[in-house]
């Protein structure tokens, strides 16, 4: 299969990338501003044949360009796996009761620009190439527990994250007719340089397994949605989160 992955310089967008490229898969590795993380994604890479495609997908003409050159110098994207976000990070973080008006409006702009409209636009770039070629396919989103458990100072990205997985919803009922499954996961805390700083003993013991998840057990989870034998999941959320919250 030929895959593309946004988001897939570094943490769970890399760890996805090389879970396809060890089954053989061509990747289309996609960054949004760190080129260097991301030819280091794609030199990790087993196998032959991936290529490199950078772009900002908060532009919708950079979103598209990213679905077209993937479609190009892959020969046809089979997958795509909408993993790139804005993410928590200090500069993502805006208590109500603290964070200006200006600070706030910029943040949530950004992050559904990326999270959401982003992916919506890919999406729909790469269904459109998938329904020209007469061909089935995958499209697999990362979303979060956020979404559900909720995002205390980081409302944007929890509501992202709810956005997306009702998008994949509507995309499954509608793109099914076409052969397209279109399905989400909900990752717990990840243990990625992202959040590295947030992993506490307090955290651990949200899932009574006393960790968080690995990278490569989130993109285990997308490898297998991925599949043809997971074509029966189209619409599903999957929580991947170490039963650190259920629903």
């Amino acid at each position: 299969m030929n895959v593309l992955v946004t988001g897939a310089s570094r943490g769970i967008g890399r760890a996805i990338a090389v879970a396809f490229a060890t089954r053989g898969d061509r990747i289309a590795v996609h960054c949004g501003s760190n080129r260097e993380a991301a030819r280091e994604t794609l030199e990790a890479l087993p196998g032959s044949g991936h290529v490199l495609v950078s772009g900002d997908l908060g532009n919708p003409e950079a979103a598209q360009w990213i679905a077209d050159v993937a479609e190009e110098q892959l020969g046809g994207v089979d997958v795509l796996v909408n993993n790139a976000a804005i993410g928590t990070t200090p500069e993502t973080r805006t208590p109500l009761a603290e964070v200006s008006y200006a600070d706030w409006q910029q943040v949530w702009r950004r992050t559904l620009d990326v999270n959401l409209l982003g992916a919506a636009n890919v999406a729909f770039h790469v269904a459109r190439h998938l329904i020209a070629r007469g061909a089935p396919g995958r499209i697999v989103n990362v979303g979060s527990r956020g979404a559900f458990r909720g995002e205390p100072e980081y409302p944007a990205y929890g509501a992202s994250k709810a956005a997306l997985h009702a998008l994949g919803q509507s995309l499954a009922v509608e793109l099914a007719p076409h052969g397209i499954s279109v399905t989400s996961v909900a990752p717990g805390f990840t243990a990625t340089e992202r959040v590295a700083g947030r992993v506490t003993d307090e955290v651990r013991r949200q899932s009574p397994f006393g960790r968080v998840a690995e990278p490569e057990e989130i993109a285990e989870a997308v490898v297998f949605l991925a599949s043809a034998e997971a074509t029966w999941t189209s619409g599903a959320i999957l929580d991947v989160n170490g039963a650190s919250y259920l629903r």
